[in-house]
C-alpha cells in the first residue's frame, strides 16, 4: 500500500475515540457505542500508543480532553460527518437525484422545447446542476466527441457516427421581416417575392446542412440569394433585422413571441427546413444524471410529424 494511505489507527479507533471525546465519559461511551467499557478504553489506550500522545485526561469524577486530544477531536468530526452521509450521496448520484449535467444548445432550442425542458427537470431534480452553454452545431459536435458537454441541442445535416439522436423539432421556415417592409402586409410570400431583399444568415461552417439547404431553396425557386451580413448567435440576426438590415429565416414555432418592429411571415414553395435534435454519446457506464435530463425531454416534447 502507498505510505500515503498507511495511518496507524482504523476507523474504528477514529469512531471511539470521537464518541468518548463527545461525551466525556467512558461508560456513557461505551453505552451508545453498545461496547464493553473495558473494549472501549483499550482500543481509546492503542490510538493513543499509536500516536504516541495521551489524549484523555482521566479522574475518577471527570474525563478532559488534552491539547492533542482536542485537535484530533476538531479533524475527526468532519471526516465522520462525511463518512456518516456518503451513503445517501451515493444513493443520490446512483439514482440520478443529484450530479452535473453539461448541455450544448442553439438559438433554436432556447426559442422552442428547451425552456420547458428545463423548467420541468428543475421541479423533478432540483439537486442536479445543469450547466448550460450555446454553441452552433459544429462546435456541438466536436465537444460532445471530445465529452466537454454531455448532450447538446443542434441541427444534424448527417449522421452523426457515435452519437444517439432523438428528434425534436422538424418545420418548414417562414420568413422575419421589418415590420415596415413592403411585403410585410401580405399574410404569405414566396422566395421568389423576396429576390431583393439581402438576407442575414450565419456563418456556413456552423451548420452547413441547413446554410445549403436555405441555397437550395433559393435555387428551386429561380432565385440567387443576397446575403448582406453573417453573425451569430440566432439573437443578433434577429436584432439585425429589427433594425432593418435585412430579412431572415425563422421556423413558426419562434415565431410565437416577436418584437413590433419585425413580422413573420410564412412561406409558401420551396422553403428550407429547420430539423432539431437532442444528442449524446452513449458512455461505457451510463450518468444517471445524464439519464434523467434524456427522459425529461423524451416526456416533454413528443415526436414531431414532417411539417408540409
Amino acid at each position: 500500500m502507498p505510505r500515503e494511505y498507511q495511518f496507524p489507527f482504523e476507523l474504528r479507533h477514529l469512531v471511539y475515540f470521537h464518541e468518548v471525546a463527545r461525551q466525556l465519559h467512558f461508560r456513557k461511551a461505551a453505552e451508545a457505542l453498545a461496547v464493553a467499557q473495558p473494549a472501549l478504553s483499550r482500543q481509546i489506550a492503542q490510538l493513543e500508543a499509536e500516536l504516541g500522545v495521551t489524549l484523555f485526561i482521566r479522574s475518577r469524577r471527570r474525563v478532559e480532553l488534552t491539547p492533542a486530544g482536542k485537535l484530533l477531536a476538531e479533524r475527526v468530526e468532519p471526516v465522520l460527518r462525511t463518512l456518516t452521509g456518503i451513503t445517501a450521496e451515493l444513493e443520490a448520484v446512483a439514482g440520478g437525484e443529484t450530479g452535473h449535467v453539461r448541455v450544448g444548445f442553439t438559438g433554436l432550442a432556447m426559442a422552442t422545447v428547451l425552456p420547458g425542458i428545463l423548467r420541468e427537470f428543475s421541479r423533478r431534480f432540483p439537486r442536479v446542476r445543469l450547466e448550460l452553454n450555446e454553441s452552433p452545431t459544429s462546435a456541438q459536435l466536436d465537444a460532445l466527441q471530445s465529452g466537454d458537454i454531455a448532450c447538446g441541442f443542434f441541427h444534424p445535416d448527417a449522421p452523426t457516427p457515435g452519437l444517439r439522436t432523438r428528434l425534436l423539432l422538424r418545420e418548414r421556415n417562414g420568413v422575419l421581416l421589418p415590420s415596415e417592409h413592403p411585403l410585410a402586409v401580405k399574410p404569405t410570400l414566396k422566395l421568389r417575392d423576396l429576390a431583393q431583399t439581402p438576407f442575414v444568415l450565419f456563418p456556413r461552417k456552423h451548420n452547413p446542412g441547413f446554410y445549403d439547404r436555405i441555397l437550395a431553396a433559393f435555387s428551386q425557386a429561380g432565385e440567387t440569394l443576397i446575403i448582406a451580413e453573417e453573425v451569430w448567435p440566432r439573437a443578433n440576426s434577429v436584432g439585425l433585422v429589427r433594425a432593418g438590415l435585412g430579412a431572415t429565416f425563422m421556423t413558426p414555432s419562434e415565431a410565437q413571441h416577436l418584437p413590433p418592429e419585425v413580422s413573420f411571415r410564412a412561406l409558401s414553395g420551396p422553403a428550407p427546413e429547420s430539423r432539431l435534435v437532442l444528442g449524446w454519446r452513449q458512455p461505457p457506464a451510463p450518468d444517471p444524471a445524464l439519464a434523467a435530463f434524456l427522459g425529461v425531454a423524451a416526456e416533454a416534447v413528443p415526436p414531431p410529424g414532417r411539417a408540409e
